[in-house]
């Protein structure tokens, strides 16, 4: 089903996952199905935190940016949501995982209860700034990502960048409209760019040790160049992104994905075209 609220749309998608999912699932590229796992693994976390953050301060914002905001938050608890029965599925029997998941939790929760109002808008707005700079990075990789991927899988993290891409202005016009400190906005830039990067590298660790690579000396090296690459994609759109004057629509949206969420049946969690007939990334 698809409704739309204040100009974003709200797109009710359960993915059929299986009752266990390998973390390899990309048997190319392991290390890079590990890299994205890790990523999965905060989103439970993560997103609720700053979820919050912005429906409360919902009913203080002005039409039409109130909407928006509740749609955003609508669209975020989908993500997160999905992500949870893909994340139980990933981390059965595998207690290395549950424990960084574990420590995840911990971290996003005290910055829940202990941080104001004002920096956790502000991490909001950063996190979506990083959010959107990934989706740029997996546009341009996307056949390395996801080529003979189980459809479901791939399905979720197309669908969820996409949507990134799609409310990409929305956390930021709601910092601007509480806050705005650019000091404050560098800072939780700082902070959950740190919490991903962390989180990240000790779930890839837990998944290469619990793996048949783990003495394979090749996804080791080759995490490297990716992380190297992904960085050169988000900390210049974090600096650029702390300036004033600065708004996510100065960003270029990456062509792939925005097209394969026009076609995309979120009843079906497919989209309706040969892959050869979507642009090539």
């Amino acid at each position: 089903m698809v409704t739309s609220t204040g100009g974003l749309t709200e797109r009710r998608v359960r993915l059929a996952h299986g009752d266990e999912v390998d973390p390899a699932w990309n048997a190319r590229r392991p290390e890079l199905a590990f890299a994205v796992n890790a990523v999965s693994l905060l989103m439970p976390y993560a997103e609720p935190y700053f979820v919050r953050a912005v429906r409360g301060v919902a009913h203080d914002l002005d039409e039409p940016l109130r909407s928006t905001a509740v749609a955003f938050c609508a669209q975020e608890a989908r993500h997160h949501g999905e992500h949870r029965r893909f994340n139980d599925r990933l981390t059965v029997d595998r207690p290395g995982l549950v424990r960084v998941e574990g420590w995840a939790r911990r971290s996003y929760g005290w910055l829940d209860r202990t941080r104001s109002t004002r920096f956790s808008l502000a991490f909001a707005a950063a996190s979506e700034t990083i959010a959107f700079s990934i989706a740029r990075w997996a546009d341009r990789h996307d056949r390395v990502l996801f080529d003979g991927v189980e459809p479901s899988t791939a399905a979720l993290f197309r669908w969820h960048l996409a949507e990134e891409v799609e409310h990409k202005s929305v956390a930021h016009d709601v910092y601007e409209a509480v806050d705005g400190s650019r000091l404050r906005y560098a800072l939780a830039a700082f902070t959950t760019l740190s919490l991903l990067a962390w989180f990240t590298v000790l779930a890839v660790l837990a998944q290469l040790w619990g793996s048949r690579w783990r003495w394979s000396p090749l996804p080791w090296l080759r995490l490297v160049p990716w992380a190297v690459s992904i960085g050169f994609v988000t900390v210049p759109n974090l600096v650029v992104a702390s300036f004033p004057g600065h708004h996510p629509r100065d960003f270029t949206d990456p062509p792939g994905l925005v097209t394969w969420l026009r076609y995309f049946d979120p009843a079906t969690g497919t989209v309706p075209l040969l892959e050869g007939d979507l642009p090539d990334r």
